[in-house]
This record gives structure tokens, C-alpha cells and sequence, in this order.
């Protein structure tokens, strides 16, 4: 199977969205509108390779680990091109950032036509009538009859669509138009009403109601505990915390770890850890816990879904887990791809009372929340 690159074009400066920053950093929901197009792509098992152009003043801005980032030009077919140089997959897609809403069905069907065809894109099929006019008076009218409204992602083979805009005229309508230009055959695929552009500003309200709409969201539940045994030091939450004795496990013993790993797996109706990694199977003894907890998040992904929040709590009588809190945020943040401002690690004790009471191991809940992306 060829490997397939996202481009998300994001060097526009978006001015008929009104006053402010450009629109693919204006917040939608709880997140700017490109973090939302990124994790549709993300989450797609197609996308193999992502390419995200930005203007060059914002290069520098947050985006996910993994992703290419390249300088835009002075003109989106400049910006597509430096795409389209930098992607090393076969197949391309060409998406606009202001399409944060773009469905999976929409990213998938433009993928399986380029099994057939040079290029494929989305179009929905123009229904309402269509005037000409000046003057604010109706001057005439137009035949509907084969049209459609163009959406992207726009997918091609990326040697023939590089080699097109390399002779096409600036000011073409989109990719497509470059394609037919130097005589590429494009398929249409069906797109999807929400799969819209934020342009103007009333936009962002009507982008809002759909992610409402369509909001998927799921908790789980996460417990383990480990029992002590001869040792200098214990990793909890991915930080190693010196102790007079360590945890007895298969793995590293991570007992937050996997609480909110568990929890994560919870949440997709996919068991636990050890439905994943077999406590029977050597090749998991002493495994670096960050594993498995990488693992359900890109399950999470994968299903279309993204971490929105996780809690995870200790329960101990020593060691101390204060001093070392912020240090598990950082570590958490960093292996999940999330804000720490998401995460929170905080410890009990149990009164003296049980196992953990009387300093024979220490336990671990950890609650976890996936939304749609």
C-alpha cells in the first residue's frame, strides 16, 4: 500500500473572518481550529505522514510531535507547493486548516479513489437554485446541472500533482483546478455538509453547534497496586523517586502508570493492560511503563478520539509524592501529547488503614475523559 502525507495548508491570514488573529489560531471549543484539523488527520489510519505549512512568523507555534513543519509562501499555491516538496509519501491529500470538521468517511473515500485515479476530492451537489444578479436584482438564471461545491481534502499522486503546479499559472481556483489544467483525470467522491470552511465570522458559532451535535464523550476508570520489595527507588507517574524499597511488578511497576493507562483502555471498551501486553509474555518484563500508556493513547486516536482530561491519585503513607508532582505532570503531558494544565497527580494517604497503610505497597485511581477530536 502507498503512504499517504496530510498537507493542512495554514499560511493564510484568514481576513474576512473578522478583526484578530488568523483563523486557524482562533479557539473552536477548547482548542485553537487547527489543532482540531491536525487531530482528524492524526486519528485517521491512512495518514501515514503529516505536512503542515504555516506562514513564517508561526512557524515556531505549539503543534504536535511528528509533524513537518515548513515555511509558506506569498500565495496558497506558493504554500502547497512547499508542501507538496517537503511530503515524501506517494499519495497526497491537500486540506485546508479552516476545515476542522472534516469526517473520516470524507478522508478515507478520497484515499480509496486514488487507488483508481491520478486524483479524487469532495464535492456535494449544488440543490438550490442558482441566479445571476447585479444591482441587487435578480438578472438571470444558471443551470445547476453537474455542479458541485468543491471541499477538501484534495488527494493526488504527488509526483503528478508537484510536476502540474510547477507549470501552472498563480491564481487557480484550487488543487483540482492545477490537476485539469495539465490534464489530470480527478474523481469525485461524496463530501459531507460539515466538512465546511470557516470563513467569515459567524462561521465559528455554526462550526460550535456541530461539534456539539456530534460530541462523543467517554469516561473510564483505572486501579492497580503493587507491593514492595527490595529496592533503591520507585517510578511513579514516569518519575523516578528515591525510596528504601521498590515495586514488585512485571513491567517497571508504574502503579500510576498504569491506573491511567487502564483508565484510557477503559474508556474505548478495550480491557486492560494485560489484555494488550501479557504479564506471561517475557518480552514485557521490566518494560518501561510510557509504553503501554503510549499505546492506549494512540488507540484513543485512532478511534477518532482525544484525551481531554486525566486524574490520577496515590495512595501511600511513603514516599512523599509532593515534591515530585509537578515532575510526573511534565512526564504525563509529554507521553500523551497533552496540556499538563490536563493533567493533575495528586496523593492520599489510607489512614493507616489496609495493605497501603501498613507501608506494603502503594495503589493507585486514576479517572480518564476522551472527546471527540
Amino acid at each position: 500500500m502507498p503512504r499517504t502525507a496530510a498537507i493542512i495548508v495554514a499560511a493564510g491570514r484568514g481576513l474576512r473572518a473578522g478583526a484578530g488573529q488568523p483563523k486557524q489560531w482562533r479557539m473552536l471549543d477548547d482548542r485553537p481550529v487547527l489543532h482540531h484539523t491536525l487531530a482528524a488527520f492524526r486519528a485517521h489510519p491512512a495518514i501515514d505522514e503529516i505536512v503542515l505549512v504555516l506562514h513564517p512568523d508561526e512557524i515556531d507555534h505549539w503543534t504536535p510531535e511528528g509533524v513537518i513543519r515548513v515555511p509558506g509562501g506569498d500565495s496558497r499555491q506558493a504554500s502547497v507547493r512547499a508542501g507538496l516538496k517537503a511530503a515524501t509519501a506517494a499519495r497526497v491529500l491537500i486540506h485546508d486548516a479552516a476545515r476542522p470538521l472534516v469526517p473520516a468517511q470524507v478522508i478515507s473515500a478520497v484515499c480509496d479513489a486514488l487507488d483508481g485515479h491520478p486524483g479524487a476530492a469532495p464535492g456535494l451537489p449544488v440543490t438550490d437554485a442558482l441566479w445571476h444578479g447585479a444591482e441587487g436584482r435578480v438578472t438571470g438564471l444558471a443551470d445547476r446541472t453537474g455542479l458541485f461545491r468543491a471541499q477538501t481534502p484534495q488527494g493526488f499522486h504527488r509526483d503528478a500533482i508537484l510536476a502540474a503546479h510547477a507549470v501552472a499559472p498563480e491564481g487557480s481556483a484550487d488543487d483540482v483546478a492545477v490537476a485539469r489544467a495539465a490534464g489530470m483525470e480527478v474523481a469525485i467522491v461524496p463530501g459531507d455538509p460539515v466538512n465546511f470552511k470557516i470563513t467569515h465570522p459567524a462561521d465559528f458559532a455554526r462550526a460550535q453547534q456541530m461539534m456539539e451535535q456530534r460530541m462523543d464523550v467517554r469516561l473510564g476508570n483505572g486501579f492497580d497496586v503493587h507491593a514492595f520489595c527490595e529496592g533503591d527507588h520507585v517510578t511513579l507517574c514516569g518519575v523516578r523517586v528515591p525510596h528504601d524499597r521498590g515495586l514488585l511488578g512485571h513491567s517497571d511497576a508504574d502503579v500510576g502508570m498504569h491506573a491511567i493507562t487502564d483508565a484510557i483502555y477503559g474508556a474505548l471498551g478495550q480491557g486492560d493492560i494485560g489484555v494488550h501486553f501479557p504479564p506471561s509474555d517475557p518480552k514485557w518484563k521490566g518494560a518501561e511503563s510510557h509504553i503501554f500508556l503510549a499505546h492506549a493513547a494512540d488507540l484513543a486516536r485512532k478511534a477518532g478520539l482525544r484525551i481531554g482530561n486525566v486524574d490520577c491519585t496515590l495512595i501511600c503513607e511513603r514516599p512523599k509524592i509532593g515534591p515530585h508532582q509537578e515532575a510526573m505532570r511534565a512526564a504525563l503531558a509529554q507521553i500523551l501529547d497533552l496540556d499538563p494544565g490536563r493533567i493533575s497527580v495528586k496523593a492520599t494517604t489510607s489512614e493507616r488503614l489496609g495493605f497501603t497503610g501498613r507501608g506494603e505497597g502503594i495503589a493507585a485511581l486514576a479517572t480518564a475523559t476522551l472527546v471527540s477530536a
